[in-house]
């Protein structure tokens, strides 16, 4: 079983700055990508962003330039830090985690998510 642990998000006005964290903990053998979800109101989820282990960085389009996302491999956590929010980022932001248990299985896992509201 793992665990992931969210922190960071609040409200901001337009132009400002939040950091998310994510925490994984629990049964690990190893983690080779973990990343950022959001889910607007009425929308599907999307991508934001994600890391592998070999430091990969897929971004969606529409946070390129402004959000940067990082990981600390030994602390089994990963950082999203959104810069020069717009009201449109507003959204529950979830943290997402592909973890092997071993080298031959494992499971995708969610955080509760965190929310995140911009205002204009």
């Amino acid at each position: 079983q793992v665990h992931l642990v969210e922190s960071g998000g609040g409200s901001v006005q337009a132009g400002g700055s939040l950091r998310l964290s994510c925490e994984a903990s629990g049964n690990i053998f190893s983690i080779p990508a973990m990343g950022w979800y959001r889910q607007a109101p009425g929308k599907p989820r999307e991508l934001v962003a994600t890391m592998t282990s070999d430091g990969a960085t897929p971004y969606a389009d529409s946070v390129m330039g402004r959000f940067t996302i990082s990981r600390d491999n030994a602390k089994n956590t990963v950082y999203l830090q959104m810069n020069s929010l717009k009201p449109e980022d507003t959204a529950v932001y979830y943290c997402c985690a592909d973890v092997r248990h071993s080298r031959n299985y494992g499971y995708d896992y969610w955080g509760q998510g965190t929310q995140v509201t911009v205002s204009s």
